[in-house]
């Protein structure tokens, strides 16, 4: 276990099936991952007085979470995803004005105060409301720590400039091969009507987008084929050990998961190679569940006894 604790910033939520309510938000999936592997972490978001709040309250406990970044607003309510089941497979509306829109500046600052920050994890979705944004804006400025961009795009809710600044606050970016093809249409005019790039012509993309934000690592994950890591120093390592599990549930939360173990492995001084196979192998077992997270903390027992034996 490391001394320093990874602070993470942004949305904690409630996915809305109607029949259930499923806890959630890509931030809380990574900081509920990194306490139940014992990891110190600091989440700071926001949530509101209600049912949905409590239930959010509730994963904190069970996880053992530190709670000195979690804010309570009066009035706004705890941030909500309806999911809507339809013939062509789900459709999520990110609903506006939640509480997680609200965080609060000062109130994130002293609870950063209350801890040793190592990594910073960040997202887009909750600088979509202005105190949010704000309350970001401090923390970076504030945190003396490595800061890692999970770009997260979401349909109607970011817009370019909110990810040009957060490319530029960052030091190691995550993307999926989907928000790759949008940085590459947005910074180069790549448009997803053109002919497919060839592999070098992606490679070579990815080295111009770190050096256009001055990156240290860009990663990009690949699904069941793995991810590919491009490092400021040249190395670029392809890492294809995400072995698919016998059977997928659902994919929800496996870039949650890697990003996780990334940060993990980061803390806590694994090698790199080391770093991205785990985050890979820990991906593919999260599709090998229902939802985002285990239900069962029996779940990471495997994994510490295995990580211990290598």
């Amino acid at each position: 276990m490391s001394g320093a604790a990874t602070v993470v910033f942004g949305e904690a939520l409630v996915d809305d099936f109607t029949t259930e309510q499923v806890v959630g938000g890509a931030p809380f999936n990574v900081a509920r991952h990194l306490a139940a592997f014992l990891e110190p972490q600091l989440m700071v978001t926001r949530i509101g007085e209600d049912r949905n709040g409590a239930a959010v309250h509730a994963e904190f406990e069970r996880f053992a979470m530190n709670q000195a970044g979690l804010q309570r607003d009066q009035i706004e309510e705890t941030g909500r995803v309806v999911v809507e089941r339809g013939p062509k497979g789900h459709r999520f509306v990110i609903l506006p004005g939640q509480a997680y829109d609200y965080i609060d500046r000062d109130q994130a600052l002293a609870a950063l105060a209350k801890v040793t920050p190592g990594m910073l994890y960040f997202g887009t979705l909750a600088q979509r409301g202005e105190r949010s944004a704000a309350a970001l804006a401090a923390l970076l400025e504030a945190a003396p720590a490595a800061r890692f961009l999970d770009l997260n795009l979401r349909d109607g809710q970011v817009d370019r400039d909110c990810v040009t600044r957060s490319l530029q606050a960052a030091h190691v970016v995550k993307v999926n091969e989907e928000e790759l093809q949008a940085l590459f249409q947005w910074y180069f005019q790549i448009a997803p009507s053109d002919p497919p790039l060839s592999s070098e012509e992606v490679r070579a993309s990815c080295r111009a987008l770190l050096q256009m934000f001055s990156l240290d690592a860009l990663i990009v994950t690949l699904g069941h084929r793995g991810s590919v890591y491009f490092g400021a120093d040249g190395a670029t390592l392809v890492n294809r050990d995400n072995p698919a599990p016998p059977f997928v549930i659902d994919t929800v939360g496996a870039g949650d998961a890697f990003s996780a173990i990334y940060l993990l492995g980061r803390a806590r001084g694994w090698a790199l190679e080391t770093t991205l196979t785990r985050a890979n192998e820990f991906a593919g077992a999260v599709c090998a569940i229902a939802g985002a997270v285990p239900r069962d903390m029996g779940f990471y027992d495997k994994w510490v006894g295995r990580w211990r034996a290598a």
